[in-house]
């Protein structure tokens, strides 16, 4: 569908037809649709749930197909089903509170995805099966890694998961320290000697991990891959990408944007004011990111608003002049947004608790998996107690050359969070005696929006408004 924004000819704007797709024709071929979709497969999850109500999530590329494999479905288990379209947030996540608003049992994901665990809702995936020369690929990673005896960690994209096997049973022969990577899609806990990042999980020998080891990964340039590039950005990378039959080396600007998350780092220790963005609402124990989010960045002495709006974007977070910086709570994949083109930046919860936390210090490495920084998770680290005669500290802004001020201060109860502070005191001429952040921001405003002038508004007969489109109504002679 193609739209067109602030257009010179307004006119041919309104009444121009849009283009949309043909769903009930489709793009994939009727006899490729049962393999690539997997119908059977999602048959026999719907059967073993028992669901009376399935929710199928397709991106905006597959919508194409949704009807012809919602009727398929409909016919072969005799449940209700219902199509997601547009997603709350980032469609890899799933969304399983649009599913949720139509009481679906369980739900089905297609496409993409981030595989972040989810609680609510029984989930399936279905990635589709991309095309893999597995010859090729073995070829180019013989040539990228010559030394047989490098012990090399194998990744792949969700669409050619299907060729790990038969991949990694080729490269067990040339490569004795060779792991493969298999999805993992519990949340329980890692076995001894397990790793598990961003939905997949491979177990390295313990004594080489992970600086002896090289890294490979098959498919093409997105978030998965830039991800692991900074979680690891001390070892090897490569890559294949089985659309082009491209191997390279990876990592020529992962110092760059190691050094731009640093700086952003900077940018929130400088910050009075946090907006604290929700980017999901299915992702396991989010609520309680939240929460930890709050907390450490009310004991580094900053203010916080939480703001949920759904997808993100520059005209959104510029209605929000008062807030210094935004940390986003969102999937691994959704968690680094690129916010040069917003008015002001956005962190992840990794970088807001470094900049906040004193006894956190940057590694060097990008976590963008929230649920490592809480209790229990692997980098989770306790907020020091500060002896209230050293709650008050200064140092200097490594962007500004400025000296800054930090007043540390102790966690507050959720009884304590809620009374006392939920509402502003007001004295007898309903002035507001303690302003907040947002409400000292407002009143240096030149324009602090409109008079509501309760009581003084006469009282009028409503009558009828003019009819037709804002550049030719009814009643205006044409020109």
């Amino acid at each position: 569908m193609s739209s067109a924004l602030f257009s010179s000819d307004a006119e041919n704007v309104i009444h121009r037809p849009l283009s949309t797709p043909d769903v009930g024709a489709g793009k994939c071929p009727e006899g490729f649709l049962e393999e690539i979709y997997e119908i059977q497969r999602t048959v026999q999850f719907i059967q073993e749930k028992g669901a009376k109500k399935v929710a199928l999530q397709f991106p905006d590329e597959l919508l194409v197909d949704s009807v012809r494999i919602a009727r398929k479905l409909e016919d072969a288990t005799g449940a209700k089903i219902y199509i997601l379209g547009d997603t709350s947030y980032g469609s890899c996540c799933v969304d399983e509170v649009a599913a949720e608003h139509v009481g679906a049992g369980s739900l089905v994901h297609y496409g993409r995805a981030c595989l972040s665990p989810s609680k609510r809702l029984p989930v399936m995936y279905v990635f589709g099966r991309k095309a893999v020369d597995v010859t090729l690929c073995v070829e180019r990673l013989q040539t990228l890694i010559p030394d047989r005896g490098t012990p090399v960690v194998v990744f792949s994209d969700v669409v050619y998961e299907h060729v790990l096997g038969e991949l990694e049973s080729r490269l067990a022969q040339i490569y004795p320290g060779v792991v493969v990577s298999q999805l993992s899609l519990v949340s329980d806990v890692p076995s001894s000697g397990e790793v598990r990042r961003f939905g997949r999980s491979f177990s390295p020998d313990p004594t080489l991990w992970p600086d002896a080891y090289s890294f490979f990964y098959v498919g093409a340039e997105g978030p998965t891959l830039s991800n692991l590039l900074l979680t690891w950005p001390r070892c090897p990378f490569f890559s294949f990408n089985p659309e082009t039959g491209e191997g390279r080396k990876e990592g020529l600007n992962v110092n760059r944007a190691l050094m731009k998350r640093f700086y952003l780092i900077e940018k929130a220790r400088d910050a009075q004011v946090v907006g604290i963005l929700v980017g999901t609402l299915g992702v396991s124990d989010y609520l309680s990111a939240l929460s930890h989010l709050k907390d450490v960045i009310h004991r580094a002495g900053k203010k916080s608003y939480m703001l949920s709006m759904g997808k993100l974007n520059p005209a959104k977070l510029a209605n929000f002049l008062e807030v210094d910086i935004f940390v986003l709570v969102a999937c691994a994949e959704n968690s680094m947004l690129d916010s040069s083109e917003f008015y002001r930046p956005i962190v992840t919860p990794d970088e807001m608790e470094v900049a906040c936390n004193p006894a956190r210090e940057w590694s060097g490495c990008c976590i963008t998996e929230f649920r490592e920084l809480l209790p229990g998770g692997s980098a989770h680290v306790p907020f020091p107690d500060i002896d209230p005669q050293d709650a008050d500290r200064t140092d200097v802004s490594l962007i500004t050359g400025d000296l800054r001020s930090i007043r540390f201060s102790a966690l507050e109860t959720s009884e304590e969070r809620t009374t006392g502070t939920a509402l502003a005191q007001r004295n007898s001429e309903t002035a507001v005696a303690e302003l907040g952040p947002a409400a000292s921001f407002l009143s240096s405003r030149s324009w602090q929006g409109l008079d509501k002038s309760l009581g003084q508004t006469p009282v009028v007969k409503a009558v009828e408004g003019r009819r037709g489109i804002a550049i030719a109504y009814d009643d205006e002679a044409p020109n």
